[in-house]
């Protein structure tokens, strides 16, 4: 099995990292400095990130140029300060800065970095992420996650399921998109992964949601490999 497979990339936000928690860890205290304890830390997480994909579609569209996420997410940090009548200019601009870096502190699932690790010893791993590279960077520094390169979005000038993202991904790697596997706990990633000629491989994250995810809860079509975690992974790909 994968005998061809040269290199494994993966999603991160959701699943190498968890996004949900770490935002909300670090949206609390800054709500409570604004004396605006009665916003739910977790429900402001989920609404910033409700605004990731309409933001990128407006570059996958044409409407815009391409615009790393950090921007992208500041601009949505500050529609959804304002979505709960809080002006951003009057928050100061170190703070929002500070927030909007809470992207790059997220801590990766419990097994992700020995997984990687282990993955590491057979195949080039890097981030396939619409996370842009100073982000990538700086979350693999804090967290010690093993890239051997930092790839993505920005790498590609393109945001994942636009095609390009995959196929420069591969062309960047000087590999065939059939000697390219991408890793994710989301269906939809892999199913425009797979479209793009790439392996595929699905990790599920049950709970990168909170506790009521409905969706991504196991594999919707048959991809290549079904592991219970990177540690599961690791195993079934003989490493």
């Amino acid at each position: 099995m994968f005998e061809h497979v040269k290199a494994l990339v993966f999603d991160v936000f959701g699943t190498v990292v968890d996004w949900r928690e770490g935002i909300a860890r670090e949206a609390g205290p800054f709500l409570a400095r604004l004396g605006r304890q009665d916003v739910d830390a977790h429900g402001f997480a989920d609404a910033w990130r409700a605004r990731y994909q309409p933001a990128m579609e407006e570059i996958r569209s044409g409407r815009r140029g391409f615009t790393r996420l950090d921007v992208l997410h500041r601009e949505n940090l500050e529609q959804v300060l304002r979505a709960h009548d809080i002006d951003p200019a009057a928050v100061g601009e170190a703070a929002l800065n500070d927030l909007n870096h809470a992207w790059h502190r997220l801590d990766p699932w419990p097994e992700a970095v020995a997984g990687l690790t282990r993955l590491k010893r057979r195949f080039i791993i890097a981030p396939l992420s619409n996370g842009n590279i100073a982000l990538m960077t700086n979350m693999a520094k804090r967290a010690g996650i093993p890239w051997d390169a930092i790839l993505g979005a920005e790498v590609a000038q393109a945001y994942k399921p636009d095609p390009l993202a995959y196929l420069r991904t591969a062309e960047v790697l000087g590999i065939r998109p059939a000697e390219l596997c991408l890793v994710a706990a989301h269906n939809g990633d892999l199913k425009a992964a797979r479209a793009a000629g790439l392996a595929t491989a699905f990790v599920p994250r049950p709970t990168e949601h909170g506790p009521g995810q409905t969706g991504d809860l196991g594999p919707s079509e048959a991809w290549d490999v079904v592991a219970r975690d990177f540690q599961d992974l690791a195993h079934r790909l003989g490493v």
